[in-house]
């Protein structure tokens, strides 16, 4: 089987939701904790990028980081 950047970018996607769903962290309280970091986002932004799926390495590590989670999981 073969996947394309677009199936990486889905899972991507419903990686990080499920982080933040098993955190108890939405996207206005994901953008509150980014900024305290230094990081300026929005809820919007936040929201525009997690729903493309086409979000950047650092975004994935600083949103793990700010709720707390010290690893991923890359199995359904």
């Amino acid at each position: 089987m073969t996947a394309s950047s677009a199936d990486y970018a889905d899972r991507a996607k419903r990686y990080l939701k499920a982080e933040l769903k098993r955190a108890g962290v939405g996207y206005k309280e994901l953008a509150e904790r980014l900024t305290a970091r230094g990081l300026q986002e929005s809820e919007g932004s936040i929201t525009v990028k997690i729903n493309r799926g086409a979000f950047p390495a650092w975004f994935l590590i600083a949103a793990m980081e700010a709720i707390g989670a010290s690893s991923l999981r890359l199995q359904d």
